[in-house]
């Protein structure tokens, strides 16, 4: 009962902290450290709130949840008796874990399967620019600049894009967008999105997405300022705004945005970056939620 107890008063604090979360403001200052927050943030509740009806179906083993589901899966009899309550926490439990799991892993394979499409596009539209070594040129008169993540990576810009910026604007966007492959921002994303299939209808999960989105294009905003200059950045990021960006495909990454301003004005008007340890402590809380779940389904009572 403890152990049912703990888990479902962590899956309730993962709620409210990621409904508290998705107003924060210091996040822009350090988003990194916040997308590694909201990561540990969601697999915390999920773990939770799935071991939390799952420890409760299995209270009658008195074994903890891993222990009591490896007892009840090889048909031992356990030590109380084990009534229709249990019964339905155990449906609920695996039911919901399932989904998570299912969601996850369809909304992977569509990532993939898009991925692999637009690869083969590629080869037959896109072109090489000797300018500009290494990107694959669109003809298309609209404004584009996305990557196409993976192990085979691609770098794609439209010739629209070529006209529209400069050379130095142009090197700022290629960099943001090869940031976006460096650090494989599309797995980070991909959890979110799934999050977001599964419960179609919370707020939190709707606003997590879009939150998760703005702080990965500002890490690799962050990431671009190593290389360029950050007001070539910003005054990219307002010609793609104003010339009305065509949008990425569906499973890539692309440098319109629906929050192009909080960029902007972050990047020409930078803020202090945080204490030394207030960062110590946003990456202890994030180890410590991450780590806790797992801790409890491991405890053997």
């Amino acid at each position: 009962m403890i152990t049912a107890a703990a888990l479902a008063a962590l899956a309730a604090a993962c709620a409210i902290g990621a409904w508290r979360f998705t107003a924060a403001r210091w996040t822009f200052r350090a988003p990194r450290l916040a997308i590694a927050l909201w990561q540990s943030l969601g697999v915390a509740w999920g773990l939770a709130s799935t071991g939390a009806l799952l420890a409760f179906a299995v209270m009658p083993y008195d074994r903890g949840v891993i222990q009591g589901l490896v007892a009840f899966a090889a048909g031992e009899a356990p030590h109380e008796r084990w009534d229709l309550l249990h019964a339905l926490a155990m449906i609920a439990g695996l039911t919901m874990l399932a989904v998570l799991v299912v969601v996850l892993l369809a909304a992977g394979v569509q990532t993939l399967r898009a991925r692999r499409r637009h690869r083969m596009l590629l080869t037959l539209i896109a072109r090489e620019e000797p300018r500009i070594p290494g990107v694959r040129v669109l003809d298309h008169p609209g404004a584009a600049a996305y990557c196409v993540p993976g192990l085979r990576s691609h770098v794609v810009v439209s010739s629209g894009t070529l006209e529209l910026l400069s050379e130095d604007e142009l090197t700022a966007v290629l960099a943001h967008e090869s940031a976006h492959v460096r650090e494989r921002h599309d797995l980070v994303l991909l959890p979110f999105g799934a999050l977001r299939r599964a419960l179609p209808f919370s707020k939190v999960a709707r606003d997590a997405q879009s939150q998760v989105e703005l702080l990965v294009e500002m890490a690799a905003d962050d990431r671009a300022r190593r290389y360029c200059s950050p007001r070539r950045l910003a005054t990219a990021l307002l010609r793609f705004g104003t010339a009305g960006a065509v949008p990425a495909p569906q499973g890539m990454l692309g440098a319109a945005h629906s929050q192009v301003m909080a960029r902007v004005d972050r990047l020409i008007k930078p803020t202090p970056e945080l204490s030394r340890s207030r960062r110590y402590g946003l990456v202890a809380l994030s180890v410590t939620l991450a780590t806790s779940a797992p801790f409890l389904w491991a405890l053997p009572f």
